[in-house]
């Protein structure tokens, strides 16, 4: 698991000093993390994701979809780059030329060996504290998506646990009538 790089509290002047290398660089906290570039797998069923909600977005228009990285700023010193977004227009106030300022309706991460934890924990804690309403973490390895969503009383909490072999779709109230067949998401 990547650590963070630094003990220095960063902002997010800071973040936009760092390297264009090809990593993706965040801030949690004002602790940095960098991740290597994904692996292919996560790259198909990051494309197939983002197809099919793209898709449901076209003929439906409730707000848009983006892809890492794009950066999203929660606060000074918590910045990420999450695999997918949801926008709806009712927060489209939130969204920059350059960045999204504030919670989307929908953070997609994807697992890999270098950002399971951190995705499963400090980035959960930080989606809880700054009030995404669902966040999907989907396990390449596993075929599976756990579904978690904002309680009326705060925090997320997990109300689905996906699996390609259940042959499970995925659907959120966030956009009525999505329908996402987990075999149609990850590669055999």
């Amino acid at each position: 698991m990547a650590e963070p790089t630094t003990r220095t509290k960063l902002t997010y002047e800071d973040f936009l000093e760092l390297p264009d290398d090809g990593r993706r660089h965040e801030i949690i906290d004002g602790e940095h993390y960098v991740t290597p570039s994904p692996a292919a797998r996560h790259q198909l069923v990051l494309g197939s994701l983002h197809f099919f909600v793209k898709a449901f977005l076209r003929e439906h228009d409730l707000g848009e979809v983006f892809l890492s990285p794009f950066d999203v700023l929660f606060s000074d010193f918590d910045v990420v780059e999450p695999d997918l977004i949801y926008l709806s227009h009712e927060r489209s106030s939130l969204l920059t030329a350059a960045n999204l300022r504030g919670a989307p309706d929908l953070v997609v991460e994807i697992l890999s060996p270098g950002t399971r934890g951190r995705d499963r924990g400090i980035k959960k804690k930080l989606y809880e504290r700054f009030e995404v309403s669902e966040y999907w973490i989907v396990d390449p390895e596993a075929d599976a998506i756990d579904v978690l969503r904002r309680r009326p009383q705060g925090g997320l909490e997990r109300v689905a646990s996906l699996r390609r072999a259940a042959g499970d779709s995925l659907s959120t109230p966030l956009l009525p009538g999505l329908e996402v067949p987990l075999d149609e998401v990850f590669p055999s």
